[in-house]
């Protein structure tokens, strides 16, 4: 081959960067694990009990009480559905005040988006707590937590979609004289909506878990009837209701999961 070809060919990229890399990323995750104290060992040696409680559990689950699972288990999902409502309703106008391509006013989309990164990053969990403490024990308490979980979720998703979209269109109206209103009517809302309302979807999925676990600390729900029986170690109520809950999240799962892709 030609000396002055072989000079022109690309170097060999070195792998020390990647073996760098992969080595950083396990000295994180071994040294996260054991500041956390993580042992793989602690998990074999419980392994037995594990064991034991899976059979109390499922071997067999008290058939006789999976009627009584059904009242609180609608609880949860209603709960799920009203609070992804109220957070979806307050989050698309949320979404438009954080949007830098629609309000293009810099100190008020940077002033929303903390907001809403502040919501955020508070637990379902934590925020049922809060308000089981101001409203009192009850489902009223989760649905006002899974309303302010779902508005931080769905908004922050929503601006993403908004700042997005084909800025053609939004030209085109502009061009056309038209005004914020004209841009949103014609140019934004045909091409977030879809999305949006995928997003609302997405988030009723997450706040029917998230609902399954709120009743342990008194917000309502399934949550509370597997609390009251893990107390008194009826394991065989509480496998009923883990067997239940599992069946209905996993055919909610399949339909909202089915409809968003249609929407998308």
């Amino acid at each position: 081959m030609n000396p002055e070809l072989i000079k022109k060919l690309p170097k060999k990229p070195s792998k020390i960067k990647f073996y760098s890399t992969i080595g950083l990323v396990a000295a994180i995750i071994i040294s996260s694990a054991l500041f956390s104290g993580f042992s793989f060992l602690d998990i074999i040696r419980n392994l037995k009990f594990a064991f034991r409680l899976i059979d109390s559990m499922f071997f067999p689950p008290a058939w006789s009480y999976a009627d009584n699972v059904i009242k609180p288990l609608l609880q949860t999902i209603q709960m799920a559905i009203a609070g992804s409502f109220i957070g979806a309703v307050f989050a698309f106008p949320a979404a438009l005040l954080a949007a830098n391509n629609f309000i293009k006013i810099k100190w008020l989309n940077t002033s929303v988006r903390l907001f809403l990164n502040f919501f955020r990053t508070i637990p379902a969990l934590v925020l049922a707590s809060l308000f089981v403490a101001i409203f009192g024990i009850g489902s009223f308490a989760g649905i006002v937590a899974l309303s302010i979980f779902s508005f931080g979720l769905i908004s922050k998703m929503t601006y993403e979609s908004i700042e997005a979209i084909d800025f053609g269109q939004v030209e085109a109206i502009i061009s056309l004289g038209g005004n914020k209103f004209n841009i949103f009517r014609y140019a934004i809302l045909p091409q977030v909506l879809p999305q949006y309302m995928s997003y609302t979807l997405y988030a009723f999925e997450v706040n029917v878990r998230a609902a399954a676990v709120l009743g342990y600390v008194g917000a309502g729900g399934i949550g509370q009837t597997y609390q009251i029986w893990l107390d008194l170690r009826r394991f065989d109520r509480v496998g009923i209701i883990i067997i239940i809950s599992f069946l209905a999240v996993l055919i909610i799962d399949f339909i909202s999961s089915s409809i968003r892709r249609r929407l998308v």
